[in-house]
């Protein structure tokens, strides 16, 4: 991370390159127990928080990421009523799960209660669902919660998690797999941010892997844009508990009773389609 001159700029070294943007000034910084939060105001794209020098959130972009991690898993399950989100402490996936009205609980697991308290104050927007009756919102370790979860009781599990370093390190292992799928019922699904394509092969990988290791059947990464992060290019891996990755409840995303941004049928169809490259190089 670098501060010059009227701009935050991260340097992401591994792929000699970097992401800028003008800021007004920080509004905020916090040091909590596990990592340090930051909020800057900036010229074009609104708010922007920073955890540990990394980029994590703008008030301009942030649909591209809550609607990608959130929709498609939502809409690839036949009845999704019980989701538990891991991470995702800007609440702006937790948001998104609540716009279907099939859902009866969504469940909030994150380590890092400062993070939601910058949120409350600087991104509301991404709030509007705490009070939902149907939310519930844990400052606890998400490993610790899936390894204690009972068995079969999740539908959906979404990991809305850092880059696998410092809290978010252990999400991205066989072991918290394996207490995924055991808290997964049978047709339960799980869905993990998993970097970039164009960078982080090899993690994407291995997560692949861990995910088939651990007892899921079947494994499908889609994409999406993220202007914000390195390579400005993201995604998603989704497994299954059982059978494979369909193309989801076409005829129910068309009808969705619910405005989006991004996410929409055509979006959804997209997102599973994969370059040659990556046709290629992943495995699992």
């Amino acid at each position: 991370m670098s501060l010059g001159k009227g701009w935050f700029t991260e340097v992401y070294e591994q792929g000699g390159s970097a992401f800028s943007l003008k800021i007004k000034g920080k509004v905020h910084e916090y040091q909590s127990r596990f990592q340090k939060i930051e909020v800057y105001e900036t010229e074009t794209y609104g708010y922007l928080m920073v955890i540990d020098g990394c980029t994590m959130v703008s008030t301009r972009e942030n649909f591209f990421y809550h609607e990608m991690i959130a929709h498609p898993v939502l809409f690839t399950h036949p009845r999704p009523r019980r989701v538990l989100i891991i991470g995702g402490g800007d609440c702006g996936t937790l948001r998104e799960v609540l716009k279907h009205p099939g859902v009866e609980l969504a469940q909030q697991v994150d380590i890092d209660e400062g993070v939601t308290r910058a949120a409350e104050q600087y991104f509301p927007e991404l709030c509007a669902s705490n009070n939902d009756p149907r939310a519930e919102l844990y400052f606890e370790d998400g490993i610790k919660w899936a390894a204690e979860a009972d068995a079969g009781f999740y539908d959906i599990i979404i990991v809305d998690g850092t880059d696998p370093v410092g809290p978010g390190e252990g999400l991205f292992n066989e072991a918290f797999y394996r207490s995924c799928v055991r808290a997964l019922g049978k047709d339960g699904l799980l869905v993990q941010q998993t970097e970039s394509p164009l960078y982080h092969m090899k993690l994407l990988n291995d997560v692949r892997l861990a995910m088939k290791s651990a007892g899921f059947t079947g494994v499908h990464t889609l994409t999406f844009p993220q202007p914000i992060y390195p390579s400005g290019w993201w995604t998603a891996t989704i497994a299954t508990r059982s059978g494979a990755i369909t193309g989801g409840r076409e005829q129910d995303i068309l009808k969705k009773p619910f405005e989006t941004v991004y996410y929409n049928l055509d979006m959804h169809r997209a997102a599973l389609a994969q370059p040659e490259f990556m046709k290629r190089e992943l495995k699992g």
